[in-house]
């Protein structure tokens, strides 16, 4: 063994891993030094001390051990969702006080193509909200409605699965409460009720917002021109609101 190699040994030791492993693409020589997995548990004992307390008590070398643990994992892209819009339809109601306001059966191919053309006189911060990359669930009201801050504004929002009938609740009876004045959003949520088979997935809600353009902000009317659904707790995409909803306790 050259001089050079032990010189080689010495320094590698010290090494963190990038660099270690570049030194693993310079030459054939470099490689066989450095695959030494002495290296490598050096290394492993600098990140994990504990795993070194327990010598050869592991199937794979601490060469590995280290490539395959010390970074964070990539997220895996999502596999096709099972269910698609055309398979659902969506029953969304509104009340102020006992009188209904808003009740309508919506196709799912219909909220997902959302909005396309908003009215004139909508203000930036709300396209720049419709903008944003986040994916969400829009629904042109027509005929418009107006509604005042001060009156007691509930929501309910059923889904149904068309290829199997089943129904799911998505919003039960939930208080408008929220204003973003920002992007003139007037909001309420649910939290979601998973099905059984995912016991360790909670705290997800749904949030239904109305989008409206100030009538006359000294009376606190809104004149409701959209109706916007979103997941965005948990979902960020259309693959991943179809997997949500799939995910559901369907009745």
């Amino acid at each position: 063994m050259s001089s050079f190699d032990e010189v080689l040994k010495a320094v590698f030791p010290f090494l963190d891993g990038t660099d270690l492993a570049s030194c693993m693409a310079v030459c054939k020589q470099w490689r066989e030094i450095a695959k030494d997995d002495y290296f490598w548990k050096c290394l492993c004992a600098r990140r994990w001390p504990s795993i070194c307390k327990r010598p050869n008590s592991f199937r794979v070398t601490y060469y590995k051990l280290y490539q395959t643990f010390h970074r964070r994992q990539q997220r895996q892209a999502l596999l096709p969702p099972r269910l698609c819009f055309e398979d659902l339809e969506f029953f969304i109601d509104m009340w102020t006080e006992d009188n209904l306001i808003f009740s309508e059966v919506v196709p799912g191919p219909i909220l997902e193509a959302g909005i396309k053309n908003l009215p004139p006189g909508v203000s930036e911060g709300i396209r720049l909200h419709l903008d944003c990359p986040q994916y969400k669930m829009t629904l042109p009201v027509e005929p418009r409605f107006t509604v005042a801050f001060s009156q007691n504004l509930t929501v309910s929002v059923l889904a149904r699965r068309k290829d199997s009938d089943r129904v799911a609740c998505i919003i039960n009876n939930s208080d408008f409460g929220y204003t973003d004045r920002t992007s003139n959003r007037f909001m309420a949520y649910e939290y979601l009720d998973f099905s059984p088979l995912y016991p360790f997935i909670s705290n997800t809600r749904a949030w239904i917002s109305l989008l409206f353009m100030d009538k006359d902000q000294n009376e606190g009317v809104i004149d409701v021109f959209g109706i916007e659904v979103d997941f965005c707790d948990a979902a960020n995409s259309k693959e991943e609101v179809l997997w949500l909803l799939d995910m559901l306790d369907w009745k």
